[in-house]
């Protein structure tokens, strides 16, 4: 091929390979919308952390029927153990755990673990969302005992408590329990007589002088909240549940249960901490 025609080619010969680029283009994988394992669509978010803090009276296995669903659903979970202290050593106590993890943060509370968490999450930009199960959601100043009056219930926990002296208590102060003659009535009326009495028995006990604490700054004026409201409670009457729950504007389900709603109705219980946990 002599230099003029090899000059003449180059036009039609650029055509044909930019046309069979185009067609390239157009069969690959991203002309079908299919988006690499490395890509996130638009509206994705992580998955937050779960942590569940219990109340007084019990331990963190009672959050056993709710681990293992979140779990599967592809949840990281941790039961955190609440000391059962003070509020405000409680909070702290979780406050620094929760100092550990990264990412979005749902903190669930159940029974006085709710006040835990109210106070343990003020000022923390992680925490995306608080859930309540049958639990106190307490003002600023406000104490478990002042709570339990809201909306005009009332609880026969105070009648029916054990209390007993623990080391560097001083003279003030005991660890609570509740008579295991009336564990189940008060605590756990919809579990079979065994289970309650395997709870009764299992028990942690509070220090008696947390129902006197004065609470701080409330986390749920500044993050969403959701609540459970046990209908049949004998441990925090169902008015104040109420009240607790429209005061701190949660998203707020009731349901026919006793106390201890994450050990009765596990499945409702998940249900909400996963609306709370949802992508938004």
């Amino acid at each position: 091929m002599n230099a003029q025609r090899f000059t003449e080619e180059i036009p039609r010969r650029w055509a044909l390979l930019c046309t069979l680029g185009a067609l390239l283009v157009a069969c690959s994988p991203a002309s079908n919308a299919v988006t690499s394992r490395d890509e996130q669509p638009a509206d994705a978010c992580d998955k937050p952390t779960v942590v569940l803090v219990h109340g007084a009276f019990a331990d963190a296995s009672g959050w056993s029927g709710v681990i293992a669903p979140l779990q599967q659903q592809g949840y990281t979970v941790y039961a955190f153990a609440n000391p059962l202290r003070s509020i405000s050593g409680d909070a702290e106590y979780l406050r620094s755990f929760l100092g550990t993890l990264t990412g979005p943060i749902v903190l669930v509370g159940h029974s006085y673990g709710g006040a835990v968490i109210t106070n343990a999450a003020t000022g923390n930009p992680n925490v995306k969302a608080l859930v309540y199960v049958a639990a106190y959601a307490l003002d600023e100043g406000e104490t478990l005992l002042a709570a339990n009056t809201l909306g005009g219930g009332q609880t026969e926990i105070g009648n029916h408590l054990v209390l007993r002296p623990f080391p560097g208590s001083g003279s003030t102060d005991a660890d609570g329990y509740i008579d295991p003659a009336f564990f189940h009535e008060i605590f756990a009326s919809d579990l079979s007589d065994v289970d309650a009495a395997v709870l009764a028995a299992s028990q942690r006990p509070a220090a008696a002088s947390i129902f006197q604490n004065p609470s701080g700054p409330p986390a749920w004026k500044d993050i969403p909240s959701w609540y459970l409201i046990a209908s049949e409670d004998r441990a925090i009457p169902p008015e104040a549940e109420r009240a607790m729950a429209q005061r701190a504007g949660s998203h707020a389900v009731e349901i026919q249960s006793s106390h201890v709603a994450l050990i009765s109705h596990p499945d409702v219980v998940t249900e909400l901490i996963g609306e709370a946990a949802a992508c938004r």
